[in-house]
């Protein structure tokens, strides 16, 4: 009973800041689309289209477009403020989702949807915002920022967890269309609640005499390791939306989604809270590969949707761990002039992966079986442990100046 109380005061005490709760609620707004937009066009895609390749590869495009596009609005924003940069990106990302719910329902040709998607690139890093200023507010309390970055993560995981079942839910039960549109709203809503929060905002910095977050040292390594991080989130949505399809329960895929994502939330509260000493980013990525095997077997042997929910819910414990550790030491090795731009690359390297675990997915999906196409997250997951290896990664050095 204390440790849970002691749990609970951790997390009280950190959303009793001033200003917490304010800016905490809009980007746990604007970021619970992040969660439904790929499922949703996926499903609206494939609906529409009859190709599961199809709508991989039009949501990689995105991915990928995002993953080009976030460093340089992360760059603008440490230069500018959260609130000037934002809001005028939200807007153009939200454009790019209604001009795709516009071309999937009136049947434009294949090139308009990868075109449309790709304007979803100006999308901020939410979570690379918040991230910011908990480091702003906490930067001379190490411990307390350990626990709001795993605060974060469980957040992320919550908006992952919920956003699919909504998306499904929307997509299902009133028109293929309905989850992007819901989506674009929340992100512009909670964009403009999170943005109007002008106290806690980091200082915009001048332009930073500080070297990119590339050349610091750890940092190149960390974003492959990220990427490869990011094969095993992108194929392993696609390969389970297919996979439920196949079983004629299509409907049901965002709530086996959702199961993953709630054992990450899970095992981020209880990681934070407990702050374990002694643990590095190859202990966490070891465990990963070696959970990620369990959604393929239990795919392959039981052939039973419910028993492959179960295997996600205990794969899904892995990540939140490993993304606190590799994102503690990304704010650590980056210099503090250029925050967001270093999350942000966190980000390119992780949508960067997304979107090949994405395409790759969907195609041995569509190609040889879904079954099969579980291996590809399995893979994703033992190539980052295999580079966090090779490249000695896990190291907490001082944040640089």
């Amino acid at each position: 009973m204390s440790s849970v109380m002691s749990t609970t005061s951790g997390y009280r005490r950190l959303l009793g800041l001033p200003g917490a709760r304010a800016f905490t609620t809009g980007n746990l707004l604007a970021r619970l689309p992040m969660g439904m937009f790929s499922v949703s066009a996926v499903v609206m895609i494939a609906g529409s289209r009859g190709s599961y390749a199809l709508a991989g590869a039009v949501t990689a495009t995105g991915l990928a477009a995002t993953a080009l596009a976030g460093p340089w609005i992360a760059r603008l924003v440490d230069r500018h403020g959260q609130a000037r940069v934002a809001v005028p990106a939200t807007l153009v990302s939200v454009l790019g989702s209604l001009v795709l719910l516009l071309c999937v329902r009136y049947d434009a040709p294949g090139w308009t949807l990868f075109a449309a998607y790709a304007l979803t690139a100006a999308t901020p890093n939410i979570g690379g915002l918040s991230r910011a200023r908990w480091a702003h507010l906490l930067r001379d309390d190490p411990g307390a920022l350990h626990t709001a970055n795993s605060f974060e993560q469980a957040a992320d995981e919550l908006c992952f967890m919920l956003g699919p079942v909504l998306a499904s839910f929307l997509t299902g039960a009133l028109f293929p269309e309905a989850g992007t549109l819901t989506g674009a709203v929340l992100l512009l809503a909670g964009v403009l609640l999170f943005t109007a929060q002008r106290a806690t905002e980091p200082p915009p910095r001048a332009r930073s005499q500080a070297p990119s977050p590339l050349r610091s040292p750890g940092i190149p390594p960390l974003l492959a390791c990220f990427t490869a991080t990011g094969a095993v989130f992108g194929s392993m949505e696609v390969v389970t939306i297919a996979y439920a399809d196949a079983q004629g329960h299509r409907a049901a895929a965002g709530a086996v989604l959702a199961l993953q994502a709630a054992g990450s939330c899970a095992a981020g509260l209880l990681y934070g809270a407990l702050r374990p000493t002694g643990v590095r980013l190859g202990h966490c990525l070891a465990g990963m590969a070696v959970l990620m095997t369990l959604p393929w077997a239990a795919a392959g042997l039981a052939g039973s949707l419910w028993v492959l929910a179960g295997a996600l819910l205990v794969a899904g414990m892995a990540t939140a761990p490993t993304m606190v550790t590799a994102m503690t030491l990304v704010q650590r090795r980056t210099p503090a002039a250029r925050l967001n731009e270093g999350m942000s690359l966190v980000v390119t390297g992780l949508l960067t992966g997304i979107a090949c675990g994405s395409a790759v997915g969907g195609w041995v999906a569509e190609h040889l079986s879904p079954v099969s196409a579980y291996v590809v997250p399995a893979a994703g997951a033992t190539v980052a442990l295999g580079l966090a290896s090779l490249t000695r990664v896990g190291g907490v050095p001082p944040r640089g100046e």
